[in-house]
């Protein structure tokens, strides 16, 4: 079966507007049997988005419009390739509570889903480790080193995996080499694979499965997918699941 399990949508209010029924032509043209649309959730509202426009997750008031769309969308088009609804779940440290609360009000209404960390913490400031090679150079300043933001990263990665975020909790982890892309500008000086490997076992011990995305191909300073090809052969030894994500439109 073909899917493609990322993808996002009008509602992402940092992303392009295309139509959602652009995606699905083009998702038609490829072949594509199965597509989940899985747009950034709301942030907790008592956390403040580090983002100069703040516009990091969903508007809270538009996911009930978002959830109908799909379903319009689902029923209009369940003769030609199955759609799930889903959202991208942040994990953010000091706000699983947040997330639980909510995953427990909106998971029901959930076909699929994805957790994943964009913000890290250094004493009581968050950053969007993905945002910008000038917000990533700032991080790096602020954790002492890139070697530093990448073991926070990696030691919020694991947090994630383990946490407790009730029955709906998110069935698989997003883009886990997320910190890689602006590797180009700042590379690292030692080896994170055995951190890596820590993390791939606790993701196969919780039963969970494994973002396979491409979008870090595109991106110059990255210029990998993610997780790169060793660390998806490491998944696969685990037998991990990998659900893939393609670059639309």
């Amino acid at each position: 079966m073909k899917a493609d399990g990322h993808i996002h949508t009008p509602y992402c209010p940092h992303g392009t507007k295309d139509a959602f029924e652009d995606y699905i032509a083009r998702a038609l043209q490829l072949g594509f049997d199965e597509i989940s649309f899985t747009e950034h959730a709301p942030l907790p509202t008592r956390f403040v988005d580090p983002t100069p426009q703040k516009d990091s997750g969903m508007n809270a008031n538009e996911i009930e419009n978002y959830f109908s769309e799909v379903t319009k969308l689902q029923k209009k088009f369940a003769s030609e390739i199955k759609i799930n609804i889903g959202l991208e779940v942040d994990f953010i440290e000091g706000y699983e509570e947040d997330t639980k609360a909510f995953l427990n009000e909106y998971g029901r209404f959930l076909d699929d889903s994805i957790l994943s960390v964009h913000f890290l913490q250094n004493q009581e400031r968050y950053y969007c480790l993905d945002y910008s090679p000038d917000m990533f150079e700032t991080m790096i300043h602020d954790f002492s080193s890139v070697e530093a933001v990448y073991e926070s990263y990696y030691r919020t990665l694991e947090r994630s995996i383990l946490a407790d975020l009730g029955k709906f909790k998110p069935k698989r982890i997003g883009h886990i080499t997320l910190v890689h892309k602006f590797q180009k500008k700042f590379p690292i000086s030692i080896d994170f694979n055995e951190k890596i490997q820590t993390i791939l076992d606790k993701i196969a011990e919780q039963g969970l499965s494994l973002d396979y995305n491409g979008a870090g191909i595109n991106k110059p300073l990255c210029k990998e997918v993610y997780p790169p090809e060793k660390i998806i052969k490491e998944a696969i030894k685990r037998k991990i699941p990998l659900v893939y994500r393609f670059r639309f439109p």
